[in-house]
């Protein structure tokens, strides 16, 4: 294939067109999946569907104080919430409270456990078995959310993809026209400072939780570039203005 140099999305050959309207497809969709996955993920850390500033401080930071700060304390006030006595969640939640000391562990914190949570969490597959000192020692661990090691993981993997994402949805942009030279380069350009700002936010949030809008603010500044240019490069490739110049087939060598 020749190069496209000079050419318009308009007057694309119908290969190239079916192409890039495949890729642009492809990744307009896993875009929506990731928004989605998200949602579902980030968006719970608060209980509640939908992303707030809380839930990134939870899924970055943790909670380190309060209510629901250990994932027993999550559960005596959640889904377990029904399945013992007020007085027995209560001594549970005092003696997480105070720091899960092993030496109550054996005299009266472990009975009550026994009692109440061993029916299900012993038999039942799936179930931490909590009646364990070693399962309850994780259930009682203060939330601090991502790890270093978790997040060094996913930050590579989303710098090394988004960027691969966006440069050939960037590529594909560049051919559009009813754009400033300057203005189509902002546009390319902002997804991969977004992306930087987003990365770096998890680790800032992590330190200090005022930086998780940060978090929110460069997902959306991706997201909404992305939208303008897979939207305008597949309006243009298969809705040309008018005037445009139909493609041109390649002559034949002589």
């Amino acid at each position: 294939m020749k190069s496209i140099k000079g050419t318009t999305l308009a007057t694309l050959d119908l290969p190239r067109k079916a192409l890039f309207t495949g890729y642009l497809l492809v990744i307009g969709l896993g875009l929506l999946f990731s928004g989605a996955q998200i949602l579902l993920t980030h968006g719970m850390a608060d209980g509640k569907f939908g992303l707030s500033v809380d839930d990134i401080i939870y899924s970055y930071h943790g909670k380190h104080d309060g209510p629901g700060a250990t994932r027993l304390e999550s559960k005596l006030a959640g889904s377990m919430k029904e399945n013992a006595p007020a007085e027995v969640r209560m001594t549970l939640l005092k003696w997480v409270d105070k720091g899960a000391p092993n030496e109550e562990w054996d005299s009266s914190i472990k009975p009550m456990v026994d009692q109440y949570c061993g029916p299900c969490h012993t038999t039942i597959p799936g179930l931490a078995n909590v009646t364990d000192k070693a399962v309850m020692d994780t259930m009682t661990k203060r939330d601090t959310g991502a790890t270093i090691p978790t997040l060094t993981r996913v930050s590579h993997i989303h710098l090394f993809g988004m960027a691969f994402i966006f440069f050939f949805v960037g590529w594909i942009f560049s051919h559009a026209t009813g754009f400033s030279p300057l203005g189509k380069s902002i546009l390319i350009f902002i997804p991969f400072g977004f992306i930087i700002v987003d990365i770096l936010s998890w680790w800032l949030t992590k330190l200090e939780p005022n930086f998780a809008w940060l978090v929110i603010i460069g997902g959306a500044g991706y997201g909404i570039a992305a939208a303008v240019m897979l939207l305008t490069s597949l309006y243009q490739m298969w809705v040309p203005a008018k005037g445009e110049h139909k493609p041109v087939p390649h002559s034949r060598r002589p």
